[in-house]
């Protein structure tokens, strides 16, 4: 039985770490995931700006997700790059990623961070290895 859209998005809602750190899935289909994560103290670093690490962390499940909504497949990460553009400490940010290149076993992916004013935050590129049976 293959894996439908709301079977893969419902494992990443029950997810604990998706969960712990707060992020809320506002589009999931077959071609298309979008991101939300509301800014908390608890994810700011030492300058009292969000941490790299949750950028890193919510390019890398964008890009999963809409890789694993595409192809039905499981997927791990086999390498990430961040850009950071802008600090952010407070509201919102969305996340929304594309497939740069689909092969049997490797997918090259790109995501972006915004703000809710549509400014560009972080960008990922993302080198994903295919768990096809």
């Amino acid at each position: 039985m293959q894996l439908t859209a709301d079977d893969i998005k419902a494992t990443f809602e029950n997810s604990p770490f998706f969960k712990h750190i707060g992020f809320e899935i506002i589009e999931f289909d077959d071609n298309r995931v979008k991101l939300k994560l509301g800014i908390r103290d608890q994810l700011l670093n030492v300058n009292g700006t969000l941490h790299g690490g949750i950028h890193a962390t919510m390019l890398d499940f964008v890009q999963g997700m809409l890789l694993r909504a595409v192809t039905k497949e499981k997927c791990i990460t086999t390498s990430l790059t961040t850009q950071y553009f802008a600090p952010v400490s407070e509201g919102e940010i969305f996340a929304e990623s594309k497939i740069l290149k689909l092969g049997f076993k490797l997918a090259f992916m790109e995501a972006e961070i915004k703000n809710s004013k549509g400014e560009i935050l972080a960008k990922g590129l993302g080198n994903f290895k295919l768990l096809r049976s």
